[in-house]
């Protein structure tokens, strides 16, 4: 291995992920189901999480995306079983697979963009019959999303967001622009519409899109194109609005007519109404302006996500939640082990946040859902509870004591007044029969000193550094690990400024002590960066990740949830280097889509991407080891079925008011 690169295991957590639990679904004749019942069929086995099917034949041979290898694959399925459709790259995020006459197309993000900020995600396309050639077809340097083909396969629209990079503030709708071009002809790209996302083409010469519309509601629009595209005359208010205000419309897939196999006014659009909590799919009717529920009338209380056409508009899918009644994944696993772009570093999903692992690596602390402190034993197997039923978050192990663990008792993101205070736990030892272990909580702050939380504790186990609101403004202490700051216990202010510093870790040799802060711009609360710290105050520095001091880039970081490698050579974090991967309005809620997980060196060199998908990754830590994970079979490397009972709760995207 080299001692140049990182190693051990990565353990993190996914906002929602771990109770996806998705497959894809089917209905028969969506056209025509007001004359008949409509039955629901599901077409994928309860694997992992499958979505973002599109149909090949009547048949319902399906292509589609499934994380069960690790990662985003695409997949093939026929009635006699499911394969992987090799596609002979590298990539940690495929999305949005079309097969059309033995071509695969699809978005992947394995060709790193060279600056910062920048989304990866490109439209690719590779042969499936002979030696699987590989061509991008987004130029150099471009942003393409969700790719549509015609209905003759001549032409391909995707929503494009060309070579700009990402804005600093929050973004929900990404302001693409929908882009058009010969299939044969890649490079002759012409815009068709400003502002717009997830085209699908009805015919030939007219494509539906969605995008939030000036009154706020996301809407579905329709741009008609000319035979020859020279001919457009004005590539921004060219479209039409075709759903009404008053509910929110996305994610159109348009249908083609019995009576006209060119063209069809009719679509299918996920939808969220005032009132209701759920995303369902819809028939939408442009020329009588009618809605038809679809969903809604089978799966009252399930979301439904980004609904697809047979080619002769035989069949609807889509993907859901796959329900307790569907045979497959019942089971979260507690770590669930995923796809590593390093060779020397296994990446472990939780279902938690906020991992610290025992002093001997054999137990990792966690909070399920920011309440209550649990143990799992490293390898999956088992769990206990430490703390229920009590908002806590933000945990460190001692490295000096087996039974001692330090974590914030109180409400997270909250103001410097709020009471939270850190706990020492402590407790005598993990019997193999017991659920919940009786413990010892000991507060080691004061009551009335405000918002303290984030703790980490030295590696002799004699100190704790935490952020506390105490002054006023969020700075960093060092309290006794004994005795807190009660008790004759020492207290001592390591940071002192109006600004923040947060989420401090202490390495594991003793030397540093790495936080995240604003204090290079202390108006802005939104954009972090990475300090570290002697532990006696002196020595402080900043980690210029994005780039150099001084650089427009290095103040958009957003970097949080440092942690050091084992040898102290290595910076882990959270970060908002690479952009988004995916149109946020297709997916659950993310609080922040673009934030991925990444490796740093202490001088800011020698970067390195360790996620790439659609969703927020965050509260990383470095176990010691590269660890084994067991199955109940005693088969290593597979998915754990030990775990909690996966029940599809997760959120529809939060910004969208309804």
């Amino acid at each position: 291995m080299d001692s140049h690169s990182p190693n051990g295991s990565i353990i993190f957590s996914t906002v929602g992920r771990t109770n996806y639990g998705f497959d894809i679904f089917s209905l028969k004749s969506p056209l025509s189901f007001l004359n008949s019942p409509i039955t629901e069929h599901r077409l994928t086995d309860g694997a992992s999480v499958n979505f973002n099917g599109q149909f090949i034949d009547e048949d319902q041979t399906l292509v589609f995306v499934s994380e069960r290898s690790g990662a985003p694959r695409i997949y093939l399925r026929r009635p006699s079983g499911i394969e992987l459709i090799p596609t002979s790259i590298n990539s940690l995020f495929l999305d949005r697979p079309i097969l059309w006459n033995n071509r695969l197309y699809y978005i992947s993000a394995h060709q790193h963009s060279k600056k910062k900020f920048t989304s990866s995600s490109a439209l690719y396309c590779t042969t499936i019959d002979g030696d699987n050639e590989v061509t991008r077809l987004t130029p150099e340097g471009s942003v393409d999303y969700s790719p549509s083909i015609s209905k003759s396969g001549h032409m391909i629209a995707v929503a494009s967001y060309g070579n700009r990079c990402w804005p600093t503030e929050e973004f929900h709708d990404l302001s693409t622009d929908i882009v058009v071009f010969p299939e044969s002809k890649p490079d002759r790209r012409t815009i068709v519409c400003r502002h717009g996302g997830w085209p699908t083409w009805s015919g030939d010469s007219t494509i539906y899109f969605h995008r939030q519309a000036d009154d706020g509601w996301w809407s579905i629009f329709k741009v008609d194109l000319p035979d020859d595209l020279s001919n457009l005359v004005d590539e921004s208010n060219g479209s039409i609005r075709v759903t009404p205000p008053g509910v929110h419309c996305f994610t159109p897939a348009a249908a083609v007519a019995s009576s006209d196999r060119s063209k069809s006014s009719i679509i299918a659009i996920t939808t969220r109404r005032p009132g209701k909590s759920y995303r369902h799919i819809e028939i939408f009717d442009v020329e009588s302006q009618k809605f038809f529920p679809v969903t809604e009338l089978i799966n009252p209380t399930t979301h439904h996500y980004n609904p697809f056409f047979s080619p002769e508009s035989t069949f609807l899918g889509y993907h859901r939640y796959r329900g307790e009644s569907c045979s497959g994944e019942t089971t979260i696993p507690y770590l669930d082990p995923i796809i590593s772009p390093e060779n020397g570093l296994k990446m472990l999903r939780l279902n938690g946040f906020f991992p610290a692992s025992s002093p001997s690596g054999e137990f990792i602390a966690f909070n399920p859902g920011f309440t209550g402190l649990e143990i799992i034993k490293s390898d999956g197997s088992k769990k206990w509870t430490l703390i229920k039923d009590r908002t806590s978050f933000c945990n460190s192990w001692s490295p000096a004591e087996r039974g001692v663990i330090f974590t914030s008792i109180g409400p997270i993101f909250e103001s410097v007044k709020t009471t939270v205070q850190i706990a020492r736990v402590s407790f005598s030892s993990l019997n193999v029969n017991d659920e919940e272990i009786p413990v010892e909580i000991k507060v080691l702050t004061g009551e009335e000193t405000g918002n303290n939380a984030f703790p980490s504790c030295s590696p002799d186990g004699k100190h704790i550094v935490f952020r506390s609101g105490r002054s006023g403004h969020k700075n960093l202490y060092i309290i006794d690990a004994v005795n807190g700051e009660m008790e004759g216990g020492e207290i001592r202010q390591l940071t002192n400024g109006a600004w923040i510093d947060t989420m401090p870790n202490w390495s594991p040799d003793g030397k540093l002590i790495a936080f995240s802060s604003n204090r290079h711009n202390p108006d802005d609360i939104n954009h972090f960066s990475i300090y570290i710290v002697h532990p006696d105050g002196s020595g402080l520095r900043r980690i210029h990740v994005a780039g150099q001091e001084g650089s427009e880039e290095v103040d958009k970081e957003r970097l949080n949830h440092v942690c050091f490698s084992m040898d102290s050579e290595w910076l882990l974090f959270t970060g908002n280097l690479s952009g988004v991967t995916a149109e946020p309005v297709s997916l659950p809620n993310q609080f922040q889509p673009y934030g991925d997980l990444y490796v740093v060196k202490l001088d800011g060199s020698g970067l390195r991407r360790l996620t790439c998908n659609g969703y927020e990754n965050g509260t990383p830590a470095w176990h010691p080891s590269t660890m084994r994970m067991e199955t109940t079979t005693g088969e290593t490397e597979q998915r754990v079925q030990v775990g909690e009972k996966l029940k599809g709760e997760f959120d529809d995207v939060l910004w969208m008011k309804c």
